[in-house]
């Protein structure tokens, strides 16, 4: 599974209520991107609500068309800042914190730290790759991604 699948908006309930709608409460489920791109409804949110969910609509569902929500786009996307924060230094607490901070969503710290061990395995295997490829630069590249990771 992966940890888009895991990202849940904080206050679901509080968030439904005021849209006066139902949306699952996992960030990326296709009827809660469909509200948050089309803004249908959030005006009815409290200011600070309707800031993060804007502010993840904005950085997470800026595609040039509607189709494209379907294509990992925005999955992508996050899965990329995940990644900028543990190069930041975050562990997966604060991971957690400033997602919540950031864009009102969050996920479990077991889970985000599942997700950075993977990325980091896979990286290391493209990286074993590479050199069985004799394309040492590439390993070099990716080499050094991991040690951003680590």
């Amino acid at each position: 599974m992966a940890i888009t699948d895991k990202i849940y908006l904080k206050n679901h309930r509080q968030i439904v209520s005021q849209l006066d709608t139902s949306i699952p409460k996992s960030a990326f489920a296709g009827a809660t991107m469909d509200v948050l791109y089309s803004g249908e409804g959030l005006s009815n949110l409290d200011t600070a609500t309707q800031d993060r969910l804007l502010d993840f609509a904005n950085d997470f569902l800026d595609c040039e068309t509607e189709a494209e929500l379907y294509t990992g786009y925005p999955e992508r996307q996050f899965i990329r800042y995940l990644l900028s924060l543990r190069e930041q230094g975050l562990g997966p607490d604060a991971i957690v914190d400033v997602m919540g901070d950031d864009y009102m969503v969050y996920a479990y710290p077991g889970d985000v730290l599942s997700f950075l061990d993977d990325s980091v395995r896979t990286l290391e295997a493209v990286e074993d790759l590479a050199r069985v490829e004799g394309n040492d630069a590439h390993a070099t590249r990716v080499s050094d991604r991991i040690d951003e990771l680590t």
